[in-house]
């Protein structure tokens, strides 16, 4: 017999999947088998499968040992590192963790070989001692805002899995204030409201962008102003209002306004001049601000709050060499809903 007691960390979920993930090896009908013989009892009770689990939960499954381990995969969890650089975090509680995504990680894997954000925020939280390996049987951390390979910038991750609802359900409802610093080629005046309709080839991992609606396009809405002007290049802030992918990177080259250092979208020959003086083999795109509003429940300590992330060094670099010494450090936090 085997007793299970539900942390806030797998909290939010029915019976059965957590089950099934605890014992991802068993077969589809077996639970509820176990179930209706009692064999697997909540607080004391017979279940259905279909109970949402709450923190203090008591799961007893009265199997063999050899059963247990023969459906968890005992050997399976101890998971070694494979993350080896230093995670740089931003803020943590006991829900969610916002990193500082670098240039050239993937946010989430593309081919089983692959490292993402996704592993390395895992080892971060085994190494720190806030998620155990006995955890990772019936938790995965997750990423809840994705970013592009050669995009930076603040990510979000669930500890828990009422995190990973909460932050999902946020971004998806588009309540949070997702804010982005470029380098592109062009002056721009103004602030400015643009929309259009993106296309997607799956086959090239390309968008396009139209102006008028065509069958499987989606509607995207874009703001953005210049932060600095300077000999044909504008540092602009983005708002991101729809979130759909290489939207910003898409949507100012459709504009005129190509990012420096984007070869799928931008002007190849202003690329490698960049990329000869400077090495430059990334878009100038960085995710620098995320905003949250008054909240309660499992987001309740980000309520109103305002997080920041560093640029990279070279985009700090380049930018400052382009148009001179753009808005300081400290004067960033004033531009808050200026011009938007």
């Amino acid at each position: 017999m085997k007793e299970l007691i539900i942390s806030d960390r797998e909290a939010n979920q029915r019976l059965d999947k957590f089950l099934g993930k605890y014992m991802d090896k068993a077969p589809a009908g077996f639970f509820y088998k176990m179930m209706r013989k009692k064999n697997i009892v909540l607080n004391g009770k017979k279940v259905s499968g279909k109970e949402k689990l709450q923190p203090g939960d008591e799961i007893k499954l009265f199997l063999s040992d050899e059963t247990i381990d023969k459906f968890t995969g005992l050997e399976r969890t101890v998971r070694a590192p494979v993350w080896n650089q230093k995670l740089e975090v931003i803020y943590e509680d006991e829900h969610v963790l916002l990193v500082n995504k670098p240039v050239d990680m993937l946010s989430q894997k593309a081919k089983p070989g692959d490292v993402s954000l996704v592993e390395a925020v895992t080892d971060y939280l085994v190494q720190t001692g806030s998620l155990t390996q006995e955890e990772l049987r019936i938790f995965r951390p997750g990423i809840c805002n994705r970013l592009d390979r050669n995009t930076s910038g603040i990510v979000t991750a669930g500890k828990s899995l009422a995190g990973l609802q909460a932050l999902s359900r946020g971004f998806k409802e588009r309540r949070f204030g997702k804010y982005y610093r470029c380098l592109v080629k062009g002056e721009i005046p103004e602030k400015k409201l643009v929309s259009g309709y993106l296309t997607k080839d799956g086959r090239k991992n390309q968008v396009t962008i139209r102006k008028s609606p065509v069958e499987g396009a989606a509607w995207i809405e874009t703001e953005y102003r210049p932060v600095r002007i300077a000999d044909g290049y504008t540092l602009l802030e983005i708002h991101l209002i729809t979130g759909k992918p290489h939207q910003i990177r898409a949507h100012l080259a459709s504009e005129g306004y190509p990012i420096i250092g984007d070869y799928k979208y931008g002007n190849k020959k202003i690329n490698d001049l960049f990329r000869r003086d400077y090495g430059l083999t990334s878009q100038l795109l960085h995710a620098y601000r995320l905003e949250f509003p008054q909240m309660e429940s499992t987001l309740r300590a980000l309520s109103g709050k305002v997080f920041y992330a560093e640029e990279p060094e070279l985009f700090q670099q380049i930018q400052e060499d382009v148009t001179g010494k753009a808005a300081g450090r400290d004067d960033r936090k004033n531009w808050r809903g200026q011009g938007f």
